[in-house]
């Protein structure tokens, strides 16, 4: 089992930014953000091989997303930067288990655990 609790929602003006916070009982081989937007299906954001460091974004979010990790802390990040009244979602950490069927790094269907969102709000 691995539980999940993500922080550092909120409301921002366009162009501002926010840093999501995911506290991890432990990491999974794959970590990842995505977010849902009312009426519309979970999307994958950005995802990290928590080993090798690869990162992966989707395009809608490249050049102003960050993701990391801190080992010491078991805690995945999302700096967001530049953001934009389409990128007000709610925002999931997820991880993959101990064993788990690799799909896509931004595929939903990789990862097994989820936190329970975050709310990101970006007005115009």
């Amino acid at each position: 089992q691995v539980q999940l609790v993500e922080s550092g929602g909120g409301s921002v003006q366009a162009g501002g930014s926010l840093r999501l916070s995911c506290a991890a009982s432990r990491f999974g081989a794959y970590m990842a953000w995505f977010r849902q937007a009312p009426g519309k299906e979970r999307e994958g954001v950005a995802a990290i091989n928590t080993g090798a460091g690869n990162t992966y974004y989707a395009d809608s979010v490249k050049g102003r997303f960050t993701i990391s990790q801190d080992n010491a802390k078991k805690t995945l990040y999302l700096q967001m930067n530049s953001l934009k009244p389409e990128d007000t979602a709610i925002y999931y950490c997820a991880a993959v288990g101990s064993y788990f069927t690799y799909y896509g790094a931004l595929r939903r269907d990789t990862y097994n655990y989820w936190g329970q969102g975050t709310q990101v709000t970006v007005s115009s």
